[in-house]
């Protein structure tokens, strides 16, 4: 909705909370009118904690981050959630072929949730690109934000601005985002 408020999750990542998998966190993210201008992630596990103001930069544990220098998609990891049991079944083939698109443009695909954490590692240059369609906008938010602040692209997979109700979302490396947009868009 338009004006302010706060976007908290707890267990991001639950499933994987729930199967004892290392892989979640607990995000807070201010947005203002549909913008995410301030987040925190911290994953509990690990003790790390990212953060993010709208031109301030993003940073782990005070630590300024930055996108990956990579310019060629075929030197690239990449990375995709999974869609959600209950998702409509042309999205689950979408993601389905986008991945297959990828695995013949990327050198590794990695797929997995939660989506925040491969936004962490976009923000910190050990993943080149991540997309995503459908699925849950809010949940991008935190790392739409990091991504931005640590010199990334944020778009919809055709390219064009990404806003909350866009139906799908990819965040890159600019080095690598034009070539995953022409991935993506087969």
């Amino acid at each position: 909705p338009p004006g302010e408020w706060w976007v908290v999750d707890p267990a991001e990542g639950n499933v994987n909370h729930l199967h004892a998998l290392p892989e979640w966190a607990v995000t807070a993210t201010l947005v203002r009118e549909n913008q995410p201008v301030l987040t925190a992630v911290h994953l509990p596990l690990t003790g790390e904690t990212y953060t993010a103001l709208t031109g301030a930069g993003a940073h782990l544990d005070g630590r300024p981050l930055h996108v990956s220098r990579t310019a060629d998609l075929g030197l690239s990891i990449v990375a995709t959630s999974q869609a959600r049991p209950d998702e409509d079944e042309k999205v689950v083939r979408r993601v389905g072929s986008s991945i297959t698109a990828m695995l013949f443009d990327a050198l590794v695909v990695r797929a997995a949730v939660p989506a925040t954490l491969h936004l962490l590692n976009v923000a910190a240059g050990r993943i080149d690109a991540f997309w995503q369609f459908a699925g849950a906008r809010a949940d991008l938010l935190p790392g739409a934000l990091l991504v931005t602040e640590a010199g990334g692209r944020i778009s919809d997979a055709e390219g064009r601005p990404w806003t909350p109700q866009s139906q799908s979302f990819l965040a890159a490396a600019p080095g690598v985002h034009a070539e995953a947009v022409s991935t993506l868009s087969r």
